[in-house]
This record gives structure tokens, sequence and C-alpha cells, in this order.
């Protein structure tokens, strides 16, 4: 069998070697090729790799988690009311619970784009699921889609002011 690297002289790099695939195809057995290992003396100098810039997030204002909470709750409140099957009388209590929570977490987590985390709505449905409430698996993701798509165009418009 012919070598497969002739051009690069054998001193610096081992030469492949083809071993055979462990499961054959129909066709007969399948090479591989194995991996080249580079020696480490023919780099002149180690590479430097730079430490990347951190990023630092503003903290939470409560002035727009206060105004946020008021319009999360009433948009809550609105889509969730078109499932009254589902949450029958239970309605504002499951609003309150999901709203509390987003409430404390614009306080003290969301620092604008990029800060939104996925706890405050896992910790709505444990916290309905736990209150025996109707249809928190629905209120919870009702909660994170309206947050996926308004806090932060609203934190945006809320800076720029």
């Amino acid at each position: 069998m012919a070598s497969l690297c002739t051009v690069i002289p054998a001193t610096l790099f081992p030469q492949p070697m083809a071993v055979p695939a462990k499961n054959p195809n129909v066709h007969g057995t399948i090479l591989r090729a194995r991996r080249l290992l580079i020696p480490t003396k023919t780099f002149s100098r180690a590479l430097n790799a730079t430490q990347p810039q951190k990023y630092i997030y503003p903290e939470p204002i409560s002035e727009f988690a206060a105004a946020e909470t008021l319009k999360f709750r009433a948009e809550l409140l609105k889509k969730l009311s078109k499932e009254k099957e589902t949450f029958g009388n239970d309605l504002q209590t499951v609003v309150n619970v999901c709203s509390e929570i987003f409430n404390e977490f614009l306080h003290q987590e969301y620092g604008g784009p990029g800060t939104l985390l996925i706890e405050p709505f896992t910790d709505m449905m444990i916290v309905l699921e736990e209150k025996k409430l109707p249809g928190a698996p629905l209120a919870a993701r009702t909660s994170l889609l309206w947050a996926q798509n308004y806090i932060d165009q609203d934190w945006d418009s809320w800076i720029s002011k």
C-alpha cells in the first residue's frame, strides 16, 4: 500500500495508519485514518490566549421592576382568562402567585438584556403545583413566553428615557 503522506518528511509527522472499522459495511471494510500527533517541539513559542473582557450587567431598577410587574400581571390575566375551564375560580390566585415570583425576580436579578433566567418560571410552576392550583404548566409557560417577548424591549425603552 502506498504511503498517504509521502510529501511530508516522516521525521516531523508520523504517517497515518489505516485501521478497519468495527462494523464493516456490505461492500467490505471501511478504513479510518488515525489522528496525526503534532510534536510540541515544532512551535517556537507558546500560544498566548487573551482573556475575554467581562461584561458587567446593570443592577436591577426597582421602578422598572414595579412597572413591569404591573404590565406582566395585566397581560397574564388577559391571556389566562381565555382558559376559564382550566383555571376556574382560581385564576386570580394563579396570576397573583406568578406576579409575586416575577416581581421578586425583577427586583433582585434582572439587570437588562441577557439576564432573563428560567428559574423564576420553574419556581412558578413548582409553587402553583405545591398549592395544588390548576394549570401550573400553562401559567408558567405563558409567563415565560411573555417575558421572552417583552421584558428586554421594555428594559431598552425604559433605559432610553
